[in-house]
């Protein structure tokens, strides 16, 4: 599997998803909330910042399923998903990740024909990476 490329900016993402937390970079001084993570505030142009916890809760806002894979390396998992997720507490941010069946299941566990927009799922972390769950109703 590929592995995020951190830089400065975004690395403090992952150490907390390393520890199973999903935060979000904040303005310090606006408290403007930010994704992808940045040196500056696109509102009040700070510099400070913080990283604040989140749910974890979301809704689908979009997906794709992949047929055929476009990287070699993920040939064995196709068909797979692709989510764009929004966060409840903070809509405006989306995040990119895999809906899979159940915490710790296989990229490509669900099939596809679960996905729906809007639908409510929850993050779970898988040696660090994050990945979405559905919501049970």
């Amino acid at each position: 599997m590929l592995r995020p490329v951190t830089d400065t900016d975004g690395a403090p993402f992952w150490t907390y998803a390393a520890r199973g937390e999903l935060r979000v970079q904040a303005c310090a001084d606006c408290g403007e909330l930010r994704f992808p993570p940045r040196p500056c505030c696109p509102h009040c142009q700070s510099f400070a910042s913080d990283w604040r916890r989140m749910s974890g809760q979301g809704r689908v806002w979009s997906y794709v399923v992949a047929h055929p894979p476009l990287l070699p390396d993920y040939a064995a998992l196709a068909p797979y998903d692709v989510v764009v997720v929004e966060l409840a507490e903070a809509p405006r941010i989306r995040l990119v990740g895999n809906l899979v069946a159940e915490p710790g299941a296989a990229i490509g566990s669900l099939p596809a024909e679960r996905l729906r927009i809007g639908a409510r799922v929850r993050v779970v972390f898988d040696d660090g990476m994050p990945r979405w769950v559905l919501e049970r109703s």
